[in-house]
């Protein structure tokens, strides 16, 4: 598949559907100030699994308040997750995504949540909760320099905070290459994160907690993946780029680049 500049969600949603259907985070992005959005709607064309795990009644309402602004159907549907996968989960606490996907890959599938130590103190205990209650779930605090991941992994997910690698002292390039050899053939790497001014590289990771999309794009490719879609899904063209993404107005509703990378079959 080449790759996807998506002038709309819908195009690069409907496509990805198809893949699925034929194909066998985290930084708390809750909006603060900003005025209530409407309420989601799962768009038509997404899997009934995928539709199952967005109306899971265990969802907490704070959990339900994010969806309208993190459009969890349509990137669920771009990371072609399905039933019985093994799927692996970078910054798994707080369990937004951790929860529709041990929904969707179901009791034949895994899902792998790896969060780094720091994490514990906010969130250790309710990871825990959630491994009890979710049998295909698996819960570990690692640094990310010495973790070893699982192999022959369908999706790994890593939603915003791939800017965080390099603010937490991470090797991103050993990282890259052991997402790589995780991975089955066709195995896909899903990244989503908040941009930073194009052409600034990792300058506002720190202060800012952004980064240039053209950097994921060549570092993760450098690893040998190929890149199949590059949506604008979570475009926020009201977003300069020059704010703090947690501040005021702009928290949960940053401009955002949405890349589905997958490892070649051959």
């Amino acid at each position: 598949m080449n790759a996807i500049h998506a002038k709309s969600w819908l195009a690069a949603l409907a496509c990805t559907v198809l893949c699925a259907a034929a194909t066998p985070a985290l930084a708390d992005d809750a909006a603060a100030s900003a005025p209530a959005p409407a309420p989601y709607v799962v768009p038509k064309g997404v899997p009934d699994y995928v539709k199952a795990a967005i109306a899971d009644p265990s969802r907490t309402a704070d959990q339900r308040a994010r969806d309208a602004d993190r459009k969890p159907a349509e990137l669920l549907a771009l990371s072609h997750i399905k039933p019985g996968d093994t799927v692996v989960e970078f910054a798994s606490f707080g369990q937004y995504f951790t929860t529709f996907l041990s929904d969707i890959v179901g009791p034949k599938g895994k899902v792998y949540m790896y969060d780094l130590p720091y994490t514990e103190k906010r969130a250790g205990d309710n990871s825990r909760k959630f491994v009890a209650a979710h049998p295909n779930a698996q819960y570990q605090l690692v640094d990310y320099n010495n973790i070893e991941l699982p192999q022959n992994v369908d999706v790994i997910y890593m939603v915003m905070y791939y800017h965080d690698l390099s603010i937490n002292n991470i090797d991103v390039a050993k990282l890259n290459a052991k997402i790589f050899k995780a991975l089955k053939p066709g195995g896909v790497f899903f990244v989503v994160d908040h941009n930073a001014v194009p052409g600034s590289g990792r300058r506002d990771t720190n202060k800012l907690h952004r980064i240039d999309p053209a950097v994921i794009e060549s570092e993760v490719k450098a690893a040998g993946f190929k890149m199949i879609v590059d949506s604008n899904l979570l475009a926020h063209p009201a977003d300069d780029h020059t704010q703090m993404i947690f501040a005021p107005g702009v928290r949960g509703r940053t401009d955002q680049t949405v890349f589905t990378f997958e490892k070649p079959k051959h």
